[in-house]
């Protein structure tokens, strides 16, 4: 497969290919190092009633096909790198202005300029050793979030981060891949990693408060300080099961 390759070409080349995988055109930042996860078992503040909006107009009109090209009204905006295999996904593009973002199944962020269909910035999330060691799925399949000037995303290869909006790079970058949609609310965010683990992660710093396992990668619900995910109801303030909720 042709995304294999890549990983494999690299694992050869590393001089060349060392923190910096050149996969699309443009202005790229290097592959960055996720932190492991520290859990500091700490209690959250009482959280708003409701979730943050932090996927954009829903129905901004742009689309995204497995070949990581993004359409408007059946037009062609812009094309990136196309893998033979991809992870299925629902992606599509947030919208912000006249700027538009979104995750490829060759592992990057990228920014679009919808005005002049250009390329602002790529950013790869996943973790730096997965370019050397041979790793082939490092699909972004989750939505990108975005967050004032911020953008928050989390992929299948080890690393879910913060960037900045404006250049793509680093704030902070975990060791957690997730494949299904986060949420955010107030300065919290509550990620399902691959792992079964739901993590509340302050966006500040990306310090994780508490972890808790869970039955099934379900895409977390979230009202009135309690986060559902499948059936199980989960405490926002330190991740206990409320009460009925293993039934």
């Amino acid at each position: 497969m042709k995304k294999v390759a890549i990983f494999s070409l690299c694992a050869i080349a590393i001089s060349s290919c060392s923190k910096h995988d050149p996969i699309l055109p443009g202005v790229r930042n290097d592959i960055f190092d996720a932190n492991d996860v520290v859990v500091q078992n700490r209690e959250l503040p009482q959280l708003s009633d409701n979730m943050t909006n932090i996927y954009g107009d829903a129905n901004c009109g742009y689309k995204q096909d497995a070949l990581n090209t993004i359409w408007l009204d059946g037009q062609k905006v812009w094309t990136g790198f196309a893998t033979n295999s991809a992870v299925k996904s629902n992606q599509s593009p947030i919208c912000d202005g006249s700027f538009i973002y979104t995750g490829l199944s060759t592992g990057e962020i990228v920014k679009i300029n919808t005005s002049n269909k250009k390329q602002v910035w790529a950013t790869d999330v996943f973790r730096a050793n997965n370019l050397t060691g041979g790793a082939s799925m490092v699909d972004i399949v989750a939505h990108v979030g975005l967050d004032s000037k911020y953008v928050y995303a989390g992929g299948l290869g080890d690393a879910f981060c913060k960037l900045n909006a404006s250049n793509g790079n680093k704030v902070w970058c975990l060791n957690i891949s997730t494949g299904i949609d986060f949420i955010m609310v107030d300065d919290y965010l509550f990620v399902v990693g691959t792992d079964n683990n739901l993590y509340a992660i302050n966006k500040q710093n990306g310090g994780v408060y508490w972890k808790v396992e869970v039955k099934k990668q379900i895409e977390p619900k979230y009202s009135k300080q309690i986060i559902t995910v499948g059936k199980q109801r989960i405490n926002s303030k330190d991740g206990s099961f409320v009460k009925s909720s293993w039934l």
